[in-house]
């Protein structure tokens, strides 16, 4: 019986709580508002209190964009020793890695068969049999991995 008191109790003073907060309660007319709006300054006072405001430094401009285009960026990356010229080895330096990869026997040639070493490799991987011919079964294995989607967005 007790608990049931105190609920009341606590039930209306929440109530009464809210009210007053939005002040519903305890507003006497529009005398309650308008004493609680202050007089407006005399314009000396106003004066004086812009003068003794903290001074605001002033803002720096914002950082420039660089100027260099988008085609001379491109230029100076491949241009490795700066002398504003681009060689042949210069432009073909970033083909040499792939290349020497794909060279299995590092003679400076690229065969066919090197060149197609990763194609090979699967039809060896699926020809099951090894009978130098896929089946439709033996085929099906070299279809590619589904990717996996991409994570939907968590905002």
């Amino acid at each position: 019986m007790l608990r049931w008191i105190v609920g009341i109790f606590a039930f209306v003073m929440f109530i009464a709580g809210s009210l007053m907060v939005f002040g519903v309660l305890g507003r006497s007319g529009d005398t309650a508002m308008a004493a609680a709006i202050p007089d407006p300054l005399p314009a000396e006072a106003a004066a004086d209190a812009i003068r003794t405001l903290p001074v605001i430094p002033e803002i720096e401009e914002p950082p420039a964009a660089d100027p260099l285009t988008k085609e001379q960026k491109r230029f100076n990356r491949v241009d490795k020793n700066k002398d504003e010229q681009i060689s042949l080895s210069e432009l073909v330096h970033p083909r040499r890695n792939r290349f020497a990869n794909l060279d299995l026997d590092q003679d400076g040639q690229l065969s066919f068969e090197e060149w197609a070493i990763t194609t090979i490799e699967k039809f060896e991987g699926a020809d099951s049999d090894s009978n130098g011919i896929l089946s439709r079964t033996e085929y099906a294995t070299t279809a590619p991995k589904p990717r996996k989607p991409k994570p939907a967005c968590s905002c």
